[in-house]
């Protein structure tokens, strides 16, 4: 698939304060993260960790690549949530790799591997339930991981550009397929989604 390049009006403010205010709920719900405070609208503190280079995917329903690879109609609930690792390397294309080859890569520790995945379901339930209360479903989203003082922490960036967001009755898009897919307005669908997450818009 051929990746669409654009710029939206606003597009980092609100995914800078989708992302705090998501770090913020997530804090309070037991997870570990980088994020320390907003700088400005569209600027957030972070304490600096050793990014690990391994996307952690969660999916609970089917779309996107998912449902190209492999014989699952798009829409099919997953249960329980299906995990997939990719190792982040422009110069590979972002293959999808598993715990063995990780550790072969010298890029994680098994244990490393095994927090991280039991930190994205603990992610994934917090988001679930939020999301629920705002009228979204969460069919899937990536998640990065750090170090930091010895410990796993979640990192980089939880937004409409790493995460699928529905509409819980029309199932309509409010994320990045809406401008990769031509399937409406993305400002007024990231607008929508800002709305719904952030209670100061």
């Amino acid at each position: 698939m051929v990746k669409k390049k654009g710029s939206l009006e606003h597009k980092g403010y609100y995914n800078a304060a989708i992302s705090a205010h998501i770090f913020k709920l997530l804090e309070e719900g037991g997870v570990p993260t980088h994020f320390e405070c907003m700088l400005s609208d569209t600027m957030m503190l972070v304490d600096a960790v050793d990014i690990i280079p391994v996307e952690v995917i969660v999916r609970n329903i089917a779309a996107g690549s998912i449902t190209r690879k492999y014989p699952i109609k798009e829409g099919t609930p997953l249960v329980p949530p299906v995990i997939a690792l990719d190792y982040k390397s422009d110069e590979y294309g972002d293959p999808m790799i598993n715990e063995d080859i990780a550790c072969v890569m010298g890029i994680a520790e098994r244990e490393e591997l095994a927090v991280m995945r039991k930190l994205a379901l603990e992610v994934n339930k917090l988001l679930i339930e939020f999301l629920d209360s705002k009228g979204l479903l969460l069919p899937d989203f990536k998640l990065e991981f750090g170090r930091l003082n010895g410990k796993i922490v979640l990192a980089d960036e939880i937004s409409a550009d790493t995460c699928r967001f529905w509409d819980k009755k029309t199932g309509r898009s409010l994320d990045k397929d809406v401008f990769r897919f031509d399937k409406g307005d993305v400002g007024k669908a990231y607008y929508e989604i800002a709305q719904r997450i952030l209670p100061e818009i």
